[in-house]
């Protein structure tokens, strides 16, 4: 009788301490493979500088680039067959570095960016030597399909990610609300640092390191 008593006892233990765990997290969001796009930026002969149609599409190309969580951006300048071929060279990585220089007018980190130059090669339109065909005179700007993940396996990673993520676009050095939000991440104070960082990064219109999603998984 004693023996049943106990076992009645411990199922009831059991039963209370059930109830009192708290509830599972969300499920992570599924994780996305987003497709690259590709932008054309066009060139006068013999020029590296940018038209205003040229500046449009840059910023088309910025735009994409912030509506992705994770993404990387190349770059590649080309140029037609007129000219000697290491001149060309020079002139394809000038057109790519000027592309470069007006995505991170717009926004678009320094660090995020490849810049290539294949001259002569990779002709979109096939001619002869020394031919001076509009069309190859371009820098293709490639934004890749980075898979993004839709939310991090723990809060020190996830709001690391926040404070990168501030300090790539931030657009005033005024910013103490955010920089001491950053400041109590690094010492191990996430739940009142990550509101703080996820909240300014909305207000700015920046994806999320997880886009769609604030922490812990939950829809924005």
């Amino acid at each position: 009788m004693f023996r049943k008593l106990l076992a009645v006892a411990a199922a009831s233990y059991l039963v209370g301490a059930c109830a009192n765990e708290p509830p599972p997290p969300p499920p992570p969001p599924p994780v996305t493979q987003t497709q690259a796009q590709t932008f054309m930026v066009f060139f006068d002969w013999d020029r590296s500088n940018l038209s205003q149609q040229a500046l449009n599409t840059v910023q088309q190309a910025a735009s994409a680039f912030k509506t992705r969580g994770s993404a990387r951006l190349t770059t590649t300048g080309h140029t037609d067959t007129s000219g000697p071929e290491g001149y060309n060279m020079a002139l394809s990585l000038r057109r790519a570095s000027t592309v470069k220089d007006a995505l991170v007018r717009d926004g678009v980190p320094a660090t995020a960016i490849n810049v290539v130059g294949r001259g002569e090669a990779g002709l979109m339109v096939q001619t002869g030597d020394g031919v001076r065909e509009p069309q190859n005179r371009r820098v293709e700007i490639v934004v890749d399909g980075t898979q993004v993940a839709g939310v991090f396996s723990d809060p020190r990673s996830y709001c690391k990610a926040l404070s990168d993520k501030w300090r790539q676009f931030r657009t005033s050095q005024l910013d103490t609300r955010e920089a001491s939000a950053i400041a109590r991440c690094e010492a191990g104070d996430y739940d009142s640092g990550i509101p703080v960082l996820e909240d300014a990064l909305i207000t700015a219109k920046m994806p999320l390191p997880a886009p769609g999603y604030r922490w812990p998984g939950r829809p924005i």
